[in-house]
Formats: structure tokens, C-alpha cells, sequence
């Protein structure tokens, strides 16, 4: 259905901008509501990652196009955001990097290069591979995928279309019919939206459950300028309940962690703070609770 032509838009040429700008607004609007039903999908998703990532593993994402440029933006944010090791971010790209930029020919065929790549990368049973192809078909994905699985990695095909390879190889699927384009075969669009939207439910809530998010606020985010050292003040401020100073005071003593700042805030040590972090499994809330 994503390289359907459908008859809806056949004078898409024809009309005024407003009207076809609705009209784009809407496929958009449908792209989102495609997602409702692969919620528990999701949910499960989530919960058999954890333990993987919990022991070391990776996010692994794997794609070509327009699916891999969504993957690279979502795993690329991980770092800044939540402090998420660089190092356990990792991406199959059909064509390799310089596909992130150029239509590399014939690079979504290759099923010989994802094989290779995932074996290149090592991929085992801690990592966590995420496939992303709108069409459910691409070859170099659903080969990567098969390769995965087969390292004992946990699987995941996110596709736009049900019933198709990339889903019967994953072992967790995830689907969001988004259907016909309002230009045919551009799934960019509809697919492409839904895609980010997914991939930002996955990796939010992930990050979410392994402690990098106390009270909706990103507390292991890295302070890397003028307005996010302001930010990383406001929350130590906020949820240690103590004046401006004291959280600057004890961010400066933490390297400007936010988390063990909270815990200086509140009377601890910096050696302290950082041993009962590790002791809750780096969650905020149950050091806070101990200390």
C-alpha cells in the first residue's frame, strides 16, 4: 500500500496551495493515528529490551533511505538527551555513511553487505537491532534482521505494511499502515512520520525505565552549554527543593551531573551520592528514598 497510487490525489497538481497543504496536513494526521493499534506491540518491545540494555547491550538500528536518516536522528540524540554511551548506539546503513547524504544505487539490494556489516559490528545477545524498511521488503534490512537474530540479538521490524518479510523475521513487529501516499511511493511522508514516531516512543520510553528521566525531567542530559547548565541548575533547584546557589554549588562539585547534584544538594557527599546511584541502579528516585 505504500507504493499505491491512490485516486484521491490524482490532480494533486491541479490545486491551490492551501488545498493541497491541507490535504498533506490531514495524510499526516492519519500517519499518527496508524500507531494506536501497535501499542501493545510497543509496550512488550520496551520491556524485552531492558534486560539486554540493562547488561551492557546496544541500540542497533538498521534501515536504508529515508528509514536509516530517521534512525540515525533518533540515536544520535540519545547522547545529549539522556547520556546514553555513544558507544552503544550503532547503525547498519545500506551504502554506509555516505548514503546518510546520497542516493547510493542499488545499496537497499544488498543483502550480502548487511550480512557483513552486522558481523563486522559483532552484533550478540545483549544488543537490541531495530529494522525500519516503510515497504516491509527492503532486502539489505530484512537481511540484516535475519543475521541478528540469528547472533541471538533481540529483533525488531517496524514496517508500514503488514504481512511482510521484515515482520515474519523480526521477533518483535511493529506495524503502522499508513497506506497510500499523497504522492505515490514517497514514503518519506506518511511512513516516514510514522516511523519517527515510533522510534521516539522506543527509545523515550527505554530511557525512561533504565533512570534517565525523574519527574519528566531529562536528569542525565549533558550540560554541554550556557542554556542547559541554566536547565541542569533549575532542576537540581527543583527537585532537591533548595536554593539557586546550593544546586550550582553542587553541580559544580558533581561535574555537573544532575543526579548526584540532586543527592549533594540534599546532605551527601559526592563519593556518597554516587555509590547510593549505584546501589539503585541509577534510579533518582529510589537513592533519594535510601538517602
Amino acid at each position: 500500500m505504500t507504493e499505491f497510487s491512490d485516486p484521491r490525489y490524482r490532480d494533486l497538481d491541479r490545486w491551490d496551495s492551501l488545498t493541497a497543504l491541507r490535504t498533506i496536513w490531514e495524510s499526516q494526521m492519519a500517519a499518527l493515528a496508524s500507531i494506536g493499534p501497535a501499542l501493545p506491540a510497543l509496550a512488550a518491545l520496551v520491556e524485552a529490551a531492558l534486560p539486554r540494555l540493562r547488561a551492557g547491550g546496544r541500540l542497533v538500528y538498521a534501515g536504508a533511505g529515508t528509514s536509516i536518516r530517521i534512525a540515525v536522528q533518533d540515536g544520535t540524540e540519545l547522547g545529549p538527551t539522556f547520556n546514553w554511551p555513544d558507544a552503544r548506539t550503532h547503525y547498519l546503513i545500506a551504502g554506509g555513511e555516505a548514503a546518510l547524504k546520497l542516493g547510493i544505487e542499488g545499496a537497499e539490494d544488498d543483502a550480502a553487505d548487511a550480512r557483513a556489516q552486522v558481523a563486522r559490528a559483532g552484533i550478540g545477545a545483549h544488543d537490541v537491532v531495530i529494522g525500519l524498511a516503510a515497504s516491509g521488503r527492503t532486502p539489505f534490512t530484512v537481511a540484516a534482521i535475519v543475521a541478528a537474530r540469528a547472533a541471538g540479538a533481540l529483533t525488531v521490524g517496524i514496517a508500514c505494511n503488514g504481512a511482510t518479510p521484515l515482520l515474519d523475521a523480526a521477533e518483535h513487529a511493529i506495524t503502522t499502515e499508513t497506506g497510500a501516499e499523497v504522492v505515490a511511493g514517497s514514503t518519506r511522508m506518511k511512513a516516514g512520520t510514522a516511523q519517527k514516531v515510533v522510534l521516539n516512543m522506543i527509545s523515550t520510553q527505554i530511557m525512561v525505565r533504565l533512570g534517565h528521566v525523574h519527574d519528566g525531567l531529562m536528569v542525565d542530559m549533558r550540560p554541554q552549554n550556557i542554556k542547559l547548565r541554566g536547565r541542569a541548575q533549575a532542576m537540581v533547584q527543583r527537585i532537591a527543593d533548595v536554593p539557586a546557589q546550593t544546586a550550582t554549588t553542587a553541580l559544580e562539585k558533581c561535574g555537573w551531573r544532575v543526579k548526584p547534584a540532586v543527592l549533594v544538594a540534599m546532605g551527601a557527599t559526592p563519593a556518597s551520592a554516587d555509590a547510593a546511584l549505584d546501589r539503585a541502579g541509577g534510579i533518582l528516585r529510589d537513592a533519594m528514598a535510601a538517602l
